[in-house]
């Protein structure tokens, strides 16, 4: 007999990881550099607003990354295992 139950492959997870960072990195500076060319023609200073957007969005949208991804090791609970072991009271 079959089971009814679906199982995903393992690497569903990575999949969408990647394509989440890719989205982020992409939409970001094209976000920015779109309120830049806008700001460009309303402001009459071509281009320096846009490629101004395009640098903010591409620093933003790493930085976005490096907050969400960057370090899966550490959690927000785990700030105290970086601190050295502890001792007994008797040993000094």
């Amino acid at each position: 007999m079959s089971s009814s139950r679906i199982t995903r492959p393992t690497h569903a997870k990575s999949d969408q990881l990647a394509s989440n960072v890719t989205a982020i990195l992409i939409s970001g500076p094209l976000l920015y550099t779109a309120v830049g060319w806008f700001a460009d023609r309303w402001l009459d200073t071509k281009p320096w607003l846009t490629l101004l957007g395009l640098l903010l969005g591409m620093a933003l949208s790493m930085y976005l990354v490096w907050i969400r991804y960057g370090n899966p090791g550490n959690s927000p609970g785990d700030a105290d295992s970086s601190a050295a072991p502890k001792t007994p009271e008797g040993d000094a």
